[in-house]
């Protein structure tokens, strides 16, 4: 179970770390063409940002978490983990 938790603490990390660089280049380009689309998939990324923040706080501080949660979380963490790295990797092609 701490396996599985700690692969999810993992996921939520890198997430972080991936979207940082996303809201900083979305940021900037939204700065510099003032577009609907460009500002949406800023606000989708700190939307995402504060997703996996909160995910990362509970998976450091709580105490217990119930078995039966804590897998499917890992999966969507990892699944999630997916689409920000394809994101990641079409903004900086």
């Amino acid at each position: 179970m701490s396996l599985l938790l700690d692969a999810a603490r993992v996921a939520a990390g890198l997430n972080l770390v991936l979207l940082t660089v996303l809201i900083t280049i979305w940021g900037r380009n939204y700065r510099e063409i003032r577009s609907k689309h460009t500002l949406g998939t800023l606000v989708f990324a700190v939307f995402l940002f504060a997703e996996n923040a909160l995910a990362l706080y509970y998976y450091l501080t709580a105490v217990t978490l119930p078995p039966f949660a804590v897998r499917p979380m890992l999966y969507l963490q990892v699944l999630e983990m997916g689409g920000i790295l394809f994101l990641t990797y079409v903004t900086l092609d």
